[in-house]
């Protein structure tokens, strides 16, 4: 019976990547972006052509895939897709540009990094994009589409490994924990110890006396 769920509910996930799929000419990536919220740590934004054929089980929104099956399904994407690339943006560009036009930054470098050639994109939320493709947003789009469930593990899996190895760094901050996300022990570690070099000080100038 748990194989019939899982296999009706990724053919629903993949139901808009199916209507894609089945177009002539057309090659289509799933675009996500994970690391928009934290006070510490890049925005990174995976892109990521999948085959219709074979349909990895569990795959979904990132956010609701445990971190050991992440890491499973990080491995069998990769090895899976037709191309998966990312893209990052550090603090230092978020504190010059703003996070959202450090997120849209990270979407185009992230396209751009393709060398297959992407015809129509579906991408969580975000519009406008520069990039030479028809753009499709949706919202909460990586628990509505597989390509984009798919990109947001790729992100997802990059960035805590990233986060991990900075903790070993600066292990009073917690972030094997929260991934640089505002949490109390983060929030404390910040004010006892002040900013390391990854925090946003563009999130922090608040909560530090910063003008």
């Amino acid at each position: 019976m748990a194989r019939i769920d899982e296999t009706k509910r990724l053919l629903a996930l993949s139901e808009r990547d199916r209507a894609f799929w089945t177009q002539d000419g057309v090659i289509l990536a799933g675009m996500d972006e994970v690391g928009r919220g934290p006070l510490a740590g890049p925005v990174v934004v995976g892109c990521v052509v999948m085959p219709p054929e074979p349909l990895l089980r569990y795959v979904n929104d990132s956010k609701k895939v445990t971190e050991k099956r992440r890491e499973a399904l990080y491995d069998q994407i990769l090895e899976t897709a037709i191309e998966a690339r990312t893209a990052w943006v550090w603090p230092d560009v978020i504190d010059e540009i703003n996070i959202l036009e450090a997120t849209k930054r990270a979407f185009c470098e992230a396209f751009r990094s393709m060398q297959t050639p992407v015809t129509d994109v579906l991408i969580d939320a975000l519009t406008g994009l520069d990039i030479p493709a028809r753009q499709h947003p949706l919202i909460h789009g990586d628990a509505l589409s597989y390509s984009i469930a798919a990109a947001s593990i790729v992100a997802k899996v990059e960035r805590d490994r990233y986060m991990i190895e900075q903790d070993k760094r600066y292990p009073q901050y917690g972030f094997a924990r929260n991934k640089g996300y505002g949490t109390k022990e983060h929030m404390d570690a910040i004010l006892t110890y002040g900013m390391t070099p990854i925090h946003r000080r563009s999130f922090l100038k608040k909560l530090y006396g910063e003008e």
